[in-house]
């Protein structure tokens, strides 16, 4: 059973990623009401995961550096100063940008946090929680943004005197300002732990040597190894999907902004149900045990492109999302829990931030370059919605993109589970159930 301290920090972790996730779909709305290109809204995607890959040799560091309730208040401040930005007329691209920054190097603290917290046997459960803090970040976060950029909070706002000058995108960036003060308030109250601090180098060479020896053991080790590939495939191509499914939902089901954001909440809600039931049923030992779920996902993913009507939509999202937490939660608790073997929690993170943002920003791009260079024009007989939305006349290759994630996630992940059947039959490490990881 968890304690106080632990729904503490839970709980400012919850605040700070409800607002990064509101904020995603204010700039997305906010670069919609400036007329900016379409694939600026990839573009916002990367700029703010391209922290993560950059600030990846210095933000283990930071992290062990000090306590990590105090690092999270550092960095949630950063993050209010990158919302405040896009309230004072920065490009919104640049200011997302420094908000990334503060998550970057926010998050080897919020998950590192956790492992000095909690026994190893815990890790599991807490990533169970921590997981479906995130993600119900991610339902409401989008929910909520979605609601704030809504037409009936524009009426709204133009209606009250005092706020009625304000543009809606404008409105919901100043709630959310808000939401970060409040995290970072919360903050304050996060235990001080009685661990070994380590001192910050300021050499950027020897933190870079540092940063890639971490790297190169947590590659070479079997079961870090092997999850660290698993879970990087599954950030780059669920956050890509956060994209898909809203071009999807509007082209495809034919539903306005708002309501699409709330179909990618749905898929967070199924991962908070693949979540659970990978917290009560799958044990660290067994973590590799859920590895098919990762190759079913992809099946229905591709299944999207035969999909048209909402209710049979949500059905599908819950899966997907119910598929996607069921095997991402073991294996993130494995590699947390190998990482923090091998070399400390704050670095572990980092490394694990760096490789997963990479395949981020890989899988983003290429969305985006495909929404750049392959859009076409926008049928006769398409709806009426994704005909006001895409302005400019014309829309994302929507069966290119479906059809190759889709395809990308079944054959990696089925390289994936043949290596790690190689690596039993090989004894790099041991059958599901047979004998413990080491710690």
């Amino acid at each position: 059973m968890m304690d106080r301290g632990f729904f503490i920090i839970l709980g400012a972790q919850f605040l700070s990623a409800l607002a990064d996730n509101a904020l995603f779909i204010a700039a997305l709305a906010l670069l919609n009401f400036q007329h900016a290109p379409e694939w600026h809204q990839s573009m916002l995607l990367w700029c703010f995961t391209v922290s993560y890959v950059l600030l990846a040799p210095f933000a283990g560091s930071f992290a062990d550096s000090m306590p990590k309730g105090r690092a999270m208040l550092i960095c949630n401040g950063i993050k209010l100063a990158g919302c405040v930005g896009m309230l004072v007329g920065a490009p919104p691209l640049l200011a997302y940008a420094l908000v990334g920054f503060g998550a970057a190097a926010y998050s080897p603290a919020k998950y590192g946090i956790v492992t000095e917290y909690l026994p190893h046997e815990k890790l599991v459960a807490a990533n169970g929680w921590l997981e479906g803090a995130t993600v119900s970040a991610i339902i409401f976060g989008t929910v909520l943004g979605g609601f704030l950029v809504s037409e009936r909070i524009d009426h709204l706002v133009h209606s009250v005197p005092v706020i009625g000058s304000l543009d809606t995108p404008t409105f919901a960036i100043s709630v959310l300002a808000l939401i970060y003060l409040a995290a970072s308030w919360i903050n304050l109250y996060i235990p001080k732990l009685d661990v070994e601090i380590h001192p910050l180098h300021y050499s950027p060479k020897y933190l870079v040597r540092e940063f890639w020896t971490c790297v190169r053991k947590l590659w070479r080790d079997p079961q870090g190894g092997l999850s660290l590939a698993v879970t990087t495939l599954f950030w780059g191509a669920g956050r890509t999907m956060q994209l898909v499914v809203i071009n999807w939902s509007i082209i495809w089901l034919g539903i306005p902004f708002e309501k699409a954001t709330q179909l990618v909440a749905v898929v967070a809600v199924g991962t908070i149900l693949g979540a659970a039931a990978a917290s009560f049923y799958i044990p660290l030992k067994q973590a590799f045990r859920v590895l098919p779920a990762g190759i079913a996902m992809g099946v229905f993913v591709i299944s999207m492109l035969f999909v048209n009507q909402v209710s049979v939509a949500a059905s599908l999202m819950v899966i997907v999302g119910a598929l996607s937490g069921f095997f991402v939660v073991p294996l993130n608790a494995m590699l947390q829990h190998r990482g923090h073997s091998i070399m400390g929690a704050g670095h572990s993170i980092a490394v694990q931030n760096f490789n997963e943002n990479l395949g981020i920003l890989v899988m983003v791009g290429i969305h985006a370059l495909l929404v750049k260079f392959f859009s076409h024009p926008l049928p006769a007989d398409i709806n009426p919605v994704a005909a006001a939305y895409f302005k400019k006349g014309d829309m994302p290759p929507m069966y290119a993109i479906i059809i190759g994630f889709g395809c990308l996630l079944m054959i990696v992940m089925t390289i994936i589970y043949q290596m790690h059947r190689n690596a039993i039959k090989r004894g790099l490490m041991p059958a599901e159930g047979d004998a413990p990881y080491h710690h």
